[in-house]
């Protein structure tokens, strides 16, 4: 069973989901649902209040929930999603004006991944449009883009070379962040105050530049030393991390500033009045 996660907007909110492959559907997680039709600070609080309220709904809370693995601010944990239909029933103990358009943008939702199996290109473009709606420009978008593909080139060689998903995925990534900008995935992050909010969604210009180099120096060097298992790609990832970094050590000595920003999106992305009149 191949399950895909990726973030989700409903009215400029945020919602984690994961794609299960298998049965071709979305999960969507209940906490952040609960969240957008509520508005509550405390969502999980909120669903236990709910499910005091509505005991049919507590009692069948095991076969409507599922715990799945997701990104949260302290890594990858567990946390319960339900499908399309499992969220109607939770909608049902919800009292919220947005009730019926959430079930609207649900079904789009999974209209537009069934459409994307089709025809991956729109992948992109649904992404396209939904970084502008936020506020990127068109040069950063199409980095952005550019960067995704390298992305998947540098994981795909890592599948080749036995690689495992998940946790050697993520530290042959901070190899490569470390040590391009001297800090790790977290440090990174850290430094631009980030919380669930992605890195490379609040990366420069110039950021996003050195990052994409950084993985397809690693890539190239991959296909050409052809690395077995974690080990040997944990040193192939430093030195394609290092090309990145003899890039930003030259950059920075013409510019006389550093090229690594604290700068996260919303400092440097238009209020969304001046995107309108652009």
């Amino acid at each position: 069973m191949t399950k895909k996660q990726e973030i989700q907007l409903f009215e400029d909110k945020k919602v984690r989901t994961v794609w299960d492959s298998e049965t071709e559907q979305w999960y969507f997680c209940v906490v952040d649902v609960v969240e957008v039709l509520t508005d509550s600070k405390n969502p999980s609080d909120y669903i236990k209040k709910m499910k005091k309220r509505d005991p049919s709904l507590a009692q069948g809370w095991g076969q409507i929930v599922t715990p799945l693995s997701v990104q949260t601010a302290g890594g990858k944990q567990r946390v319960n999603c339900a499908t399309q239909q499992g969220l109607f029933r939770i909608i049902q103990s919800i009292p919220s004006y947005r009730a019926e358009p959430f079930k609207n943008w649900m079904a789009q939702v999974a209209s537009q991944r069934l459409d994307q199996m089709q025809n991956p290109e729109l992948s992109f473009d649904q992404a396209i449009a939904d970084y502008k709606r936020l506020g990127y420009s068109d040069k950063w978008i199409n980095s952005r883009i550019k960067g995704i593909e390298v992305r998947k080139e540098l994981t795909d060689e890592w599948d080749r070379a036995g690689v495992k998903q998940g946790q050697q995925y993520a530290s042959l990534t901070d190899i490569i962040t470390r040590e391009w900008s001297g800090m790790t995935t977290r440090q990174y992050k850290q430094y631009k105050g980030l919380k669930k909010e992605g890195l490379r969604d609040n990366m420069t210009n110039v950021e996003l530049a050195l990052n994409m180099l950084a993985e397809a120096s690693t890539a190239e060097i991959s296909r050409q030393k052809n690395p077995q298992g974690y080990t040997q790609s944990a040193k192939v990832a430093k030195e394609g991390g290092s090309v990145a970094k003899a890039a930003r050590k030259q950059l920075e000595s013409k510019t006389g500033q550093s090229a690594i920003s604290s700068a996260k999106a919303s400092d440097y992305l238009l209020p969304p009045t001046e995107n309108k009149e652009d």
